[in-house]
């Protein structure tokens, strides 16, 4: 399920009309790159977003000639043919992301910031771009995208202590939290509002200490991964681990948190968390933090995998192709 927030006004230039489209992904990364833009150029948008694997929205948007789209946080690669299709009408885009992009088009009308280093995500991408206007967003973002040596790298410069370090770590985890679910109904708040909420706040601790958004996230959360730690794993090796979560929506909502728990807590091992959908699993993977390599390439060998070299994931694995996933997962990792 996707969901675009409609804007109450448009913007006039040279006698026309002007609409803007802010098209997200409706994680921790997706929101926050949104939100450091936003404080830093002010605009009313139709907001086109979603919950974490609802990543083909370019095809929910048609632009006139001249509107301008900010896209972020969605594969290049998976938007590809939706992308061509809104610059041929004439639109502007300006695009960033850190995911697989395949070829990147020529064109007037896109600005493209791609970076798909495996310690880089799309707010990070975006400080770059702003010269650190509002790191501290990014700095919660690359926690919730499970890249903590990198927040606390971006962090430095504010010179946090640790305490207010873990603030903006947890509050980044339960917004990437926020996003997991197969629709948004799974989810505790949809995306969009949960972004409006958000863009109240330039400074996320003032969020942190004044909104009850973040409290109901902080529950369901704790109550949430108490469940999906007391599953056993279906396979488990030095070099990797395989958990399957079951069709209920708690585990829809943890399958992204659980996979960076253990990603954390074992540096050096790699995860593949299953979750049951009704016919199907879909599937999380995450490479060793100690070596984040090859999670896309193993993804991309199945019909509906992609993501990044870090973490990945399959959005449609038939029960038949569970054995072949087991081995081809654990033949990358153990040899690795």
């Amino acid at each position: 399920m996707w969901g675009i927030v409609r804007s109450e006004r448009r913007f006039r230039f040279d006698g026309l009309h002007m609409t803007f489209y802010d098209i997200f992904n409706g994680d921790a990364d997706g929101i926050c790159a949104l939100q450091q833009l936003r404080l830093t150029a002010p605009c009313t948008a139709t907001l086109v977003t979603g919950a974490k694997r609802d990543t083909n929205l370019l095809n929910k948007v048609a632009p006139a000639a001249g509107e301008q789209l900010t896209v972020l946080d969605i594969s290049l690669h998976s938007n590809a043919a939706s992308l061509s299709r809104i610059l041929d009408a004439g639109a502007r885009v300006n695009y960033f992301d850190h995911h697989f992009a395949g070829e990147i088009p020529s064109h007037s009308n896109l600005q493209a910031h791609i970076d798909t280093a495996p310690d880089v995500c799309t707010s990070l991408i975006v400080d770059r771009h702003l010269g650190g206007k509002h790191r501290a967003w990014a700095v919660v973002a690359a926690f919730g995208d499970n890249l903590r040596a990198a927040a606390s790298a971006a962090a430095a410069p504010l010179d946090l202590d640790a305490a207010r370090l873990r603030q903006l770590r947890e509050l980044g985890e339960l917004i990437n939290y926020n996003a997991y679910g197969d629709t948004v109904a799974d989810l505790y708040f949809a995306p969009a509002e949960l972004y409006r909420t958000l863009s109240g706040y330039a400074d996320p601790f003032e969020f942190i200490a004044g909104e009850a958004v973040f409290a109901a996230l902080a529950q369901g959360y704790a109550a949430d991964m108490a469940e999906a730690l007391r599953m056993p794993p279906d396979l488990q090796t030095p070099a990797c681990a395989v958990f399957v979560l079951p069709d209920a929506p708690w585990a829809r909502r943890v399958s992204g948190s659980i996979s960076n728990s253990l990603a954390s807590a074992h540096p050096d091992r790699a995860h593949a968390v299953l979750s049951r959908r009704n016919d199907v699993f879909q599937v999380s993977v995450r490479a060793p933090n100690s070596k984040p390599q090859g999670a896309d390439v193993l993804c991309m060998e199945f019909e509906t995998g992609g993501g990044r070299a870090g973490a990945a994931g399959i959005n449609r694995l038939p029960p038949s192709e569970y054995h072949r996933f087991l081995a081809a997962f654990e033949r990358r990792y153990s040899t690795s």
